[in-house]
């Protein structure tokens, strides 16, 4: 009986040494942000705005002992639809959520997708950055000035990438440009792409004139001189950047484009409050603040109900511009 008792006290001992450290502070255990096999789709290739987000949130969620061993995979396809549509799919599904922004708004009203983020689960608002106005290193081109008197005399000629189809930001953006410099819209000959990392190549290669992208997808290569930067589309100058505004360079455009997440429909109110809740930890983290810097995005922090609102009013955005430019 003594043996027996001894032993009792020594579990109960190790119980207590073992106990605390499975709830550290950070663990994700007291928040209930841990979701075994939680899974991230990108819906276009990789090395573009959405796999980078995807990517940068499951790897700063790990570091931050949020989650462990998230899945990023992508699902490329008619400017995000084709995982819009697998997306919606999944009903209940949750343990699966998807990077998307602008782009897929745009998309999925412009490829008549069967499918819209009206049916999907809101989740998180998470960045906004501005695009930038990209030429490669060999261009003609040293100035947006320069690119733009180009362009007026030939729209046809210059063609410009973007990596969205249209109604996207890549094409928002440069139709907006157009339209600003006295350059009808239906004019531009837009090459879309299926994300930047597409993009990136057909700039390199000369296979287009100029690329209209997210600043967070060529700032390494803009740094490494591999492309030349000449304009920004938001209100203020990038910080570490050397380029104007295009309001600075005389053309009155102010354009910005966000990124967040969604999740299937049919989710129970326990698996979207711990998905909301992932992210809400996620946005607290120091390691994603860090990311927000590195990567030139600006936070743009916003969920649930409210950023189910904000897509909605978005997608009418995009009808009104698109209707506005005659497209």
């Amino acid at each position: 009986m003594r043996l027996r008792a001894l032993l009792a006290l020594l579990g109960a001992a190790l119980l207590v040494l073992v106990g605390p450290p499975l709830l550290t502070p950070g663990s994700g255990t007291e928040t209930g942000t841990q979701i075994p096999g939680l899974r991230f789709m990108v819906p276009n290739t990789p090395g573009g705005g959405y796999d980078i987000t995807a990517r940068t949130a499951a790897k700063n969620a790990e570091d931050a002992d949020l989650t462990h061993n998230v899945e990023v995979f992508n699902l490329p396809g008619a400017g995000g639809t084709v995982g819009l549509t697998r997306l919606v799919s999944e009903h209940g599904n949750g343990k699966l959520a998807m990077s998307m922004g602008l782009g897929v708004v745009g998309a999925a009203r412009s490829n008549d997708a069967p499918s819209t983020l009206a049916d999907t689960t809101p989740i998180a608002r998470l960045t906004e950055e501005q695009d930038v106005v990209v030429v490669a290193k060999d261009s003609p081109y040293k100035t947006i000035g320069q690119l733009v008197d180009a362009w007026k005399k030939a729209p046809g000629k210059l063609p410009v990438g973007g990596g969205s189809s249209p109604g996207g930001p890549d094409h928002l953006a440069p139709m907006l440009m157009a339209q600003a410099a006295g350059i009808a819209p239906k004019q531009v000959n837009y090459v879309p792409f299926d994300g930047g990392g597409e993009l990136l190549a057909s700039i390199l290669g000369n296979k287009v004139a100029f690329g209209v992208s997210g600043v967070g997808e060529y700032l390494d290569q803009i740094k490494a001189g591999e492309l030349r930067l000449l304009a920004v589309t938001g209100p203020e100058r990038v910080a570490g950047l050397d380029a104007p505004t295009l309001q600075e360079a005389g053309y009155d455009v102010n354009f910005t484009n966000w990124r967040g997440i969604v999740a299937p429909p049919g989710l129970s109110d326990a698996e979207r409050v711990k998905l909301t809740r992932l992210f809400e930890e996620l946005h607290a983290s120091d390691e994603w603040q860090q990311s927000l810097k590195r990567n030139g995005w600006d936070d743009a922090f916003l969920t649930g109900e409210k950023f189910g609102d904000f897509l909605d009013a978005q997608d009418k955005r995009v009808v009104s511009v698109l209707k506005e430019l005659g497209l």
